[in-house]
Parts: structure tokens; C-alpha cells; sequence
């Protein structure tokens, strides 16, 4: 094999996830299941008390006489154990978990004019003259094995030559983005913005002052003891972080509403330089964002969509190759642009490895726990040549979210987690019709699955997401009724032409 064979044999390794099967970290494996005892108190009260209630039934009226006889002649015994249970059920009720539910959601549909078809992004990227030849033809192909189709949007300012990024058109492009989403998610909800609590808004590189959550509160007129907050700069996966946040402060505030705002912007982040690395967003990243709206009232769980069930986040950024991964520097021009590292695919499937490993105990049923675990132990004590046991994560999630980063992603996560084509359909259908829109993408997978009539009550949703720093973020869903898509979805006039076949 000659020296450019090696390469091209160098450069496919790294644009693949690392295989699963050859290593799992058994501190994640501990991880999980200290999640799982953490909660078991619970997990033992109910099967006491399923117990208890089922010997009462079985008690008939005399039975009942002679026990409360016996009670009239214990009377001590009687109230030690009534202040007993009274405690216990009230330490239960105090420390158990707020369930948080989520009433709607709403995806930004951006307007027609917005879209650029290849040959367009193409034409327009050599008229600004910004780009040379050997950039232009990077971006060509990267184009064509994106997995992007026609329809994809950028911002008012990219259409324009020359190109107009300026703070006002980014400010401009996070309102017309932002406000169309909430428009639309009050509307479906029928909740006044002056009764939301808690607002979470995620933007990694357009981060102004006042902050996008006080554009919000400015422009809706939400109340002055709103507990407001604004996260930069934590990339795609950021919107998983939102609502973790959210769901955190549900916790704290009682009958409370929590709206999560997720978007990215492209206006001032369009990169005019020539480093192939850097030239990856251009071709990628499309507008895009979505609003979601919580709620920890017990009398909203009749009419809302899914309960959230799990929030896993894992970090790798203490390793210095993970934490520059995803990285924005300027070049050596001084234009500012994301670089992405060739590792990324190695160091995003360890942060996935890490996050499924502590997800699995949570989500998995004991059977699959039980094959894992001892698979997993006797490799680690007896030194054993032995391929871990990857679960089946089919056995626990009937649908599957999977950041639209890019095709390379889809592809291997599918591969990886042994994933059937229609598991990863709503992930390359969102790709191709709305692009990467960053911490939204998951969103749009969410409301493709609605739009085709998929969602049925108790289905199990995984959304999992990655994103600079570097982090792999997971949420877990649960459907409380069989889930029709809201008035305005961002599928409704298109759905009908989906799946489409894509040239892989």
C-alpha cells in the first residue's frame, strides 16, 4: 500500500465513531447505576405498598372488627404507628421529585425567500470573492455529502453581495427566529406570556447586550419576578442543557411555567476565509430554532404531550484535545470562524460511549442490564478477550432523536447502536430539509415523528445531542397520549413528500 493510500485509509478512520464494542469505562457503568439507587427508597416503598394494599383487600367486615378491637386494647401501638406512616408518607411527598411535563412545543419555519438551493450557495460564495478556488471546491463537495437537500435556509444578510453581517441584521435574524417560535407556541397553548416563571434561552455565538432573554421579556412583557437565564457559548447540545436547567428550577418553584428558547445565529458567524476547516459551518449550519414550554402543575398533565423522564449529561471538556475539538479562533488573516478538529468523530463517540453507559441502567430492561453488566465484569476481572455486550437501546426507546449534525454523525450513531434505517429517518429527513439548526435540530426530529402519525402514548422518545466543549447530552420523553402535530408544524406542507431517498 502506497503513502496516499495510507492517508485516505487515515482520514476514513477518523470520520468514524470508534467502535462500541471494543471498550466501555466502567466508572460511567457505576455512574448509572448510583442514579438508580439513589432512587431506591422509592423503588422499595412500592412494592411494600402495593403489598399492604392488596392484604386490606382481601380483609372482609369481620376481619376488619377484630382488627380494630385489637387496636382499642393497643392504643399506644395504634398511635406510634399512625405518626409512623403520617411521617413517612409526608417525607415521601416533600422529597419525591416534581414531575415536569411538556405542554407544546413550537419550531421556527423560516419564509420562502430564505432558501438557497447548491447551486445558489455556490454562485454566491465565488461572486464575493472572498474564497479561492481550492476553498471553493472544498465547499462543493462537502456540500454534496452533507446529506443537505434544496430547501435549507441562511439569513437575509447572506443573500446579499456583498454579504451584510452587521450587529443589527443579527439581531434582526435572533427576533425574526425567536419571536416566530413563541408566536406560534403561545398561540397553541393558550398561556399568556405574563404567567410564565422561568425563562432559559441558549445561543452559543451571538450573545448581546441586553441578552436574547431580555429581547424576549421586552418584547412579550413577561413579569418583573421572572427567573431569567441566557447560556453561551455550550454549542449544540445546548438545548438539552436548557431544559435541564429548567427542569432544575421546576423543582425549586412550585405551579410554575418554564419556556426554553433554542437557536443558533448565523449572521455574524458566516466565516469569509479560506482554512478548510473552518469552512465546515458555512456549508452545514442553517437557520433554525424552537420554543418549548414546561410545566410542573399536576393539572397540566391532561393536556400535555410527554413527560420528561430522564436529563444525562456528560462532559469531556477536562481533555484538552475534546475541549478544542470545536473551536473559535481566527485565522491567519484574522477572520473568525469554528474550526472543527479532525478527531471530532473519535472524541464524540467517547463522550457518546460515556453517556450511554451511564443512560443504560436507567433506561434498559433487566434483562439487557444483567447481560451487559456480567459481560462487562468478567472482561474486567479476569482480563478476558471478550467484546462487551452493546444493549439493545430498541428495547427501550421507540424513537430515536439524533442531532442532525451531519450525515457522518447519522451514520455511524445508526451503525453503532445497531439502529434500524427508520429509527434514524427523522435525523437525516430534518438534516435534508431544515439542515443543522445546532440545539433546535432535535426538535424538528421531534415534530417529524408527530407529523407522521408515529407518536403513540407511552412511546418512549431519546433525544441525544453534542456539542462543543465537548458534551454528549441525552433527555428521555415519555408520550402521555397518542400525540398529534400541533397547528403550524414546520412538516405540515411538506410531509407528504418525506422520507425521500438520498444519494449515500
Amino acid at each position: 500500500m502506497n503513502g496516499e493510500e495510507n492517508n485516505r485509509v487515515q482520514i476514513r478512520q477518523r470520520n468514524r465513531l470508534p467502535d462500541f464494542l471494543q471498550s466501555v469505562n466502567l466508572k460511567y457503568v457505576k455512574l448509572g447505576y448510583h442514579y438508580l439507587i439513589s432512587h431506591l427508597l422509592t423503588l422499595c416503598l412500592i412494592p411494600l405498598m402495593s403489598v399492604i394494599v392488596v392484604e386490606a383487600s382481601r380483609l372482609s367486615l369481620d376481619d376488619v372488627h377484630q382488627l380494630w378491637l385489637q387496636l382499642q386494647y393497643n392504643l399506644v401501638s395504634f398511635i406510634v404507628l399512625s405518626v409512623v406512616l403520617v411521617f413517612g408518607s409526608t417525607v415521601y411527598i416533600m422529597t419525591r421529585p416534581r414531575s415536569v411535563y411538556l405542554l407544546d412545543y413550537s419550531c421556527y419555519l423560516p419564509p420562502s425567500h430564505l432558501k438557497v438551493k447548491y447551486h445558489q450557495f455556490m454562485e454566491h460564495s465565488k461572486l464575493t470573492g472572498d474564497f479561492d478556488e481550492s476553498s471553493l471546491e472544498f465547499q462543493r463537495k462537502i456540500l454534496e455529502r452533507s446529506g443537505l437537500g434544496e430547501e435549507t435556509c441562511v439569513p437575509e444578510a447572506m443573500h446579499y453581495l456583498p454579504p451584510r453581517p452587521s450587529m443589527a441584521a443579527a439581531r434582526e435574524e435572533a427576533e425574526q427566529v425567536m419571536f416566530g417560535a413563541l408566536d406560534k407556541l403561545f398561540a397553541n397553548t393558550n398561556v399568556k406570556p405574563r404567567d410564565i416563571g422561568i425563562l432559559v434561552v441558549n445561543c452559543s455565538l451571538f450573545n448581546p447586550t441586553p441578552s436574547l432573554s431580555a429581547m424576549i421579556i421586552n418584547k412579550y412583557k413577561l413579569r418583573g419576578n421572572i427567573r431569567s437565564f441566557n447560556l453561551g457559548g455550550m454549542g449544540c447540545s445546548a438545548g438539552v442543557i436548557a431544559i435541564d436547567l429548567a427542569k432544575d428550577m421546576l423543582q425549586v418553584h412550585r405551579n410554575s411555567y418554564a419556556v426554553v428558547v433554542s437557536t443558533e445565529n448565523i449572521t455574524q458567524n458566516w466565516y469569509f476565509g479560506n482554512k478548510k476547516s473552518m469552512l465546515i459551518p458555512n456549508c452545514l449550519f442553517r437557520v433554525g430554532g424552537a420554543a418549548v414550554l414546561l410545566s410542573n402543575r399536576s393539572v397540566d398533565r391532561r393536556r400535555s404531550k410527554y413527560k420528561l423522564v430522564h436529563v444525562v449529561r456528560t462532559h469531556c471538556g477536562a481533555n484538552d484535545k475534546a475541549f478544542k475539538c470545536v473551536y473559535q479562533e481566527q485565522d491567519d488573516n484574522g477572520k473568525t470562524g469554528v474550526s472543527l478538529s479532525k478527531d471530532l468523530m473519535a472524541i464524540a463517540g467517547g463522550a457518546l460511549k460515556a453517556n450511554i453507559t451511564t443512560l443504560g441502567p436507567l433506561v434498559l430492561p433487566i434483562s439487557e442490564q444483567i447481560l451487559f453488566f456480567v459481560t462487562l465484569v468478567a472482561k474486567k476481572l479476569f482480563n478476558a478477550k471478550i467484546k462487551p455486550y452493546i444493549p439493545d437501546f430498541k428495547l427501550a426507546f421507540d424513537h430515536f432523536c439524533i442531532h442532525a449534525g451531519g450525515r457522518a454523525v447519522i451514520d455511524e450513531l445508526e451503525k453503532n447502536l445497531q439502529l434500524l434505517p427508520v429509527h434514524a429517518e427523522a435525523s437525516r429527513m430534518t438534516l435534508h430539509r431544515f439542515g443543522n439548526t445546532s440545539s433546535s435540530s432535535i426538535w424538528y426530529e421531534l415534530a417529524y415523528t408527530e407529523a407522521k402519525g408515529r407518536m403513540r402514548k407511552g412511546n418512549r422518545v431519546w433525544q441525544i445531542a453534542f456539542g462543543s466543549g465537548f458534551k454528549c447530552n441525552s433527555t428521555v420523553w415519555v408520550a402521555l397520549r397518542n400525540v398529534k402535530p400541533s397547528p403550524n408544524n414546520p412538516w405540515e406542507d411538506c410531509i407528504h413528500r418525506y422520507p425521500v431517498e438520498l444519494n449515500l
